[in-house]
C-alpha cells in the first residue's frame, strides 16, 4: 500500500511520528511531508519529527495528481485550519491537494483530529469530510487496555489508525482480546 504520512500542525505530534515508525515497521511505502506548523509545534513539544520525503509546496509529488494517487492519505495529526481547507476543496498545499485527490479518486482519507472542545464549524467540517468518503479519527484513546505510560495511549491511536488502513498490528490489547474473542 502506497501511503502519504502529512503531519500538520496541531499539538500531538507524537501520534505522526509514532505512526510513521509503525508503517515502517509493518513494511509500509509510507512517504511523509511535514508541515511548516508542524515544526512550529515540535519544537513547542520537544518531539522528534521524521524526515520529510516532499516539501508541503511541492506540487510535483505524484500524490497530487489523480493519475498517481496514494493508496491512502493520513493527516496525523490534523489541525483545524488543514481540515477546513480540505472541507472546502483549498488545495494550497502539497497535503491539503493530496487529501483532495483522495476525496476526488476514492482513496482512503483518515484525518486523525486532536482539537478538543470542538467548535460547530469545526464539526461542520468534520460532517463535509465524511460526506465526501474520509474518515474522521479523533485522537481519543480507550483505557480499557489500562495504559500505564504515554506512549500506550499513543499507541492506541496509532493502532486505530493502522486499523483503518488495514495494517496489521501488535499496538495495544483488543476489547476481551485474553477472553479467546
Amino acid at each position: 500500500m502506497r501511503i502519504l504520512l502529512a503531519i500538520t500542525g496541531a499539538s500531538g505530534i507524537i501520534y505522526g511520528t509514532r505512526l510513521a515508525s509503525a508503517l515502517r515497521d509493518a513494511k509500509q511505502d509510507v512517504k511523509i511531508v511535514v508541515s511548516a506548523g508542524a515544526k512550529k509545534v515540535a519544537e513547542a513539544e520537544t518531539a522528534l519529527l521524521p524526515p520529510s520525503d516532499y516539501s508541503e509546496s511541492d506540487f510535483s509529488c505524484p500524490y497530487a495528481s489523480g493519475s498517481n494517487a496514494a493508496d491512502a492519505v493520513v493527516i496525523c495529526p490534523c489541525s483545524l485550519k488543514t481540515l477546513g481547507e480540505i472541507a472546502h476543496g483549498v488545495g494550497s498545499s502539497l497535503i491539503t491537494r493530496a487529501a483532495e485527490v483522495a476525496l476526488k479518486e476514492r482513496k482512503k482519507l483518515i484525518l486523525v483530529i486532536r482539537e478538543t472542545p470542538y467548535s460547530l464549524i469545526a464539526i461542520e467540517n468534520m460532517k463535509l469530510i465524511t460526506l465526501a468518503g474520509g474518515i474522521i479519527l479523533p485522537a481519543s484513546p480507550g483505557f480499557y487496555h489500562q495504559p500505564k505510560t504515554i506512549e500506550q495511549m499513543v499507541d492506541f491511536v496509532v493502532g486505530k489508525t493502522m486499523d483503518q488502513l488495514g495494517v496489521q498490528h501488535k499496538l495495544f490489547k483488543r476489547w476481551k482480546q485474553d477472553e479467546g474473542q
